[in-house]
């Protein structure tokens, strides 16, 4: 079963089967205001997503206003809980509709991952791993200090500041977060494979996709892909195809069916397409659930490594 659906996955997927699905793969919502959609607490600070007039006439990235790391008041110091409270109203479901050894790989950001992973832990998922995504390029937002004092006409900090920089380092890595859904008590992966046919990993998929330097590098949790230009335009936060194939390819067969309840522009379902699994991608927004269909109906671009 091939399918895409427009919807609210939290409530739809108390409507699938149990032990229904080989692998869930999904790009979730960071819950860092990335953009409207992002925004998943209750916070009602109206300075929120806002932006000064600076960052409108820088355009790009900054375009929109974060929250600053340390808040402007106590609600903002409250985003993070909400942010792990909403992950536990899907967790369990996702668990359930999982076979029983299945591998889960979610993308939650670096800030708030943390909080996703106790999230899937409490609803009864085990943590196997953390992937490192290496980017091939990242926006670099940290503002000079000096830059700061010199517009305050501040010479003496200026100069005592030279070098120095306020926000974050260049994010090249983003974490994949790596869960399996428990199997049987008592048995061993081995047994688990031959009643579900999932639980192991398959080195030929890190052997086709990943990029780094060296046979130790390639068989490490540190993943670098190839990018392309198809892999740019149909959604904010969309993330390479030879990426997804990856992670498709690692932990499933052919005729295997993969969930994305949070599919954006559909690239893990396209991956699933590409390696001859079955899909099943949904998605809130209608006009993303229509971008992931033309995606799915397009010729193919371009080749699968192989």
């Amino acid at each position: 079963m091939d399918e895409l659906i427009s919807g609210n996955s939290i409530e739809l997927l108390k409507n699938f089967s149990d032990n229904f699905v080989h692998a869930i793969i999904s790009d979730i919502p960071y819950g860092i205001g990335y953009d409207d959609w992002d925004v998943l607490h209750d916070n009602q600070n109206t300075a929120y997503g806002g932006a000064s007039s600076a960052q409108l006439a820088a355009g790009g990235i900054f375009r929109r206003r974060g929250k600053p790391l340390n808040g402007w008041s106590e609600a903002d110091k409250k985003i993070p809980e909400e942010y792990q409270r909403w992950c536990s109203l899907w967790a369990s479901d996702w668990l359930r509709v999982l076979k029983p050894g299945g591998s889960c790989f979610v993308f939650a950001g670096r800030r708030y991952a943390h909080r996703c992973m106790v999230a899937m832990e409490e609803a009864g998922f085990t943590f196997k791993d953390m992937l490192s995504w290496e980017k091939e390029a990242a926006p670099q937002r940290a503002q000079r200090l000096s830059a700061i004092y010199e517009r305050r006409n501040d010479e003496a900090n200026e100069q005592k500041w030279s070098g120095w920089r306020v926000a974050n380092l260049r994010p090249l890595f983003e974490p994949v977060l790596w869960f399996q859904k428990p199997y049987k008590t008592g048995g061993t992966i081995a047994d688990n494979v031959l009643e579900h046919e999932v639980g192991a990993w398959n080195e030929e998929a890190l052997k086709n996709y990943n990029i780094q330097t060296s046979e130790q590098m390639i068989f490490s949790n540190m993943i670098k892909v190839h990018v392309t230009s198809e892999d740019h335009g149909k959604h904010i936060a969309q993330k390479p195809l030879k990426l997804m194939e990856l992670l498709v390819s690692l932990v499933t067969v052919e005729g295997q069916t993969v969930l994305d309840p949070f599919m954006g522009s559909g690239t893990t379902c396209l991956a699933a397409k590409r390696l001859n699994r079955h899909y099943i991608g949904i998605d809130i927004d209608p006009g993303s659930v229509e971008a992931a269909r033309e995606r799915l109906e397009a010729p193919v671009q371009y080749e699968l490594a192989l």
